[in-house]
């Protein structure tokens, strides 16, 4: 029942979101626009993305360090390429954290519940810096652009990541987690619940890692949100990138939410709703958007050109690292 209900809902998001863009956009119009995109912006877009991987993967080893699992660099980046190839078939990010999260605990018996934590808490990490980010971004808009609707949105994700915040490090929590004991033992989740909790919990003692490793994380997002730019320069919207980082940290919020498969038709709606809001032409918006998927299938293709080889030669057994 309640994978009937998601799979509903996910086709009627998806329709609503196909419905907005067929009402705002003239095929014709957008094809066109596509066919004289640079490709120079394109390629910049991503080779921003890619190489951003490295130090997603150098913050994904360092939690990995703190809690006793030690892994190497160029198989922690392989690891986040062969998630970004998943998440081409799979929920948007989630497909991805999963994929990670299985691989590693290939490697790291007995170690699921703590690998499971880590890479919550390194999604946290991101999701907290992007709302960071993005509330400068509302800053440096004030009496620019008419971006007012999009407040309700950022501070949704502001209070939910206050309240996640508060229920995983706080002690004060606690009591309020026990009640939902019995209805996760009903559903036979008790054990894998607690032990992620239990892992990210455990940071709560590592104060200076997490401001750390935080602060590396906002220079990332800082860095990932000019690949939006890029790609709108692709299509010819000559926007300052000051616009960008009100829109980019909402965009990359967005996509954390396994809407629809990939983020279909949900990513080219918020390009042409947002950047519609700041007078951009939606069928430039919506090649900015769609410009931005092929960004994405641009940075699987080395991981599944690294799961075919592997396939090609056989997969190494797992081993405890």
């Amino acid at each position: 029942m309640k994978r009937a209900f998601r799979v509903v809902a996910t086709l009627l998001l998806t329709g609503l979101a196909v419905a907005y863009l067929v009402w705002k956009i003239d095929v014709g119009q957008t094809a066109d626009v596509l066919k004289d995109a640079s490709p120079w912006w394109f390629l910049l877009a991503v080779a921003i993305m890619t190489l951003t991987v490295v130090p997603m993967a150098e913050r994904w080893r360092r939690l990995l360090v703190s809690q006793g699992m030690r892994e190497r660099l160029p198989w922690l980046t392989r690891a986040y390429l062969v998630a970004y190839a998943a998440g081409q078939i799979l929920p948007t990010s989630i497909g991805g954290d999963a994929v990670r999260i299985l691989e590693t605990s290939r490697r790291h018996p007995a170690r699921l519940g703590g690998i499971s934590a880590i890479v919550l808490l390194e999604r946290a990490l991101g999701g907290a810096a992007t709302v960071l980010l993005g509330a400068v971004g509302f800053v440096l808009a004030i009496g620019r652009y008419d971006v007012g609707a999009y407040l309700w949105i950022e501070g949704a994700f502001v209070l939910g990541t206050f309240l996640l915040a508060f229920l995983f490090f706080s002690r004060s929590a606690r009591p309020l987690l026990r009640l939902s004991m019995p209805m996760l033992a009903r559903l036979r989740l008790e054990r894998p619940v607690r032990a992620v909790y239990d892992g990210v919990h455990a940071f709560r003692e590592r104060t200076g890692l997490l401001v750390g490793l935080f602060a590396f994380t906002v220079a990332i997002q800082t860095v990932r949100v000019l690949a939006i730019w890029a790609t709108a320069r692709a299509v010819g919207i000559d926007l300052s990138p000051r616009i960008y980082y009100v829109m980019g940290p909402l965009f990359f919020l967005v996509l954390l939410v396994p809407f629809t498969l990939n983020g279909f038709a949900v990513r080219e709606a918020f390009f042409v709703s947002f950047l519609g809001g700041v007078g951009v032409d939606p069928n430039a918006a919506f090649a900015a958007g769609f410009l931005f998927f092929l960004v994405t299938v641009a940075m699987a293709l080395p991981g599944g050109a690294i799961l075919l080889w592997e396939g090609l030669r056989g997969r190494p057994r797992p081993t405890h690292a």
